[in-house]
């Protein structure tokens, strides 16, 4: 804000002055107030704070969306896989694994009555909530056994 020289005139009206003033009052009380609002450290300290706040839930937002689709792909990718080795397999190989298989769904199921019968309760609900934390997330867990799978592929190649 320049203010005349001394010598001049400012006004030609004592109207013309009391509008100076109050043009000169506006300008001064916009000044004071853009100087309190740099000067209140902890509002601008807050406003920073939800800013960030806002870009960190932004990138976790995008980061899981990256997540979700890379396991999607893991997902597809390990079904391939496991499609592609099961008709590599003989006939007789199969058959001999239909077999196995039936055999160990016979002692699990004999091995969980015994489970049942034996394990102290509080083992036994640990581990129903275990069982239902990996149903909950299969998704998840086939996406890393799948990962895990294709990883062992390429080092098996590599070697």
């Amino acid at each position: 804000m320049t203010q005349p020289p001394h010598d001049e005139p400012t006004a030609s009206s004592p109207e013309e002055l009391r509008e100076q003033v109050e043009q000169t009052r506006t300008e001064l009380g916009e000044t004071v107030e853009a100087l309190a609002a740099k000067a209140d450290v902890k509002a601008r300290a807050q406003d920073k704070a939800a800013e960030v706040k806002e870009q960190a839930a932004a990138k976790a937002g995008d980061l899981k969306e990256q997540a979700a689709l890379k396991a999607v792909e893991l997902k597809a990718k390990a079904a391939d896989l496991a499609h592609q080795a099961q008709d590599r397999l003989p006939g007789p190989v199969k058959d001999k694994a239909a077999r196995a298989a039936g055999q160990t769904r016979a002692k699990t199921a004999q091995a969980g009555r015994l489970w049942n019968e034996k394990a102290p309760e509080p083992v036994r609900e640990k581990t129903a909530r275990g069982a239902q934390l990996a149903r909950d997330n299969r998704s998840v867990l086939l996406a890393a056994g799948a990962a895990v799978v294709v990883w062992l592929a390429w080092r098996r190649r590599k070697a």
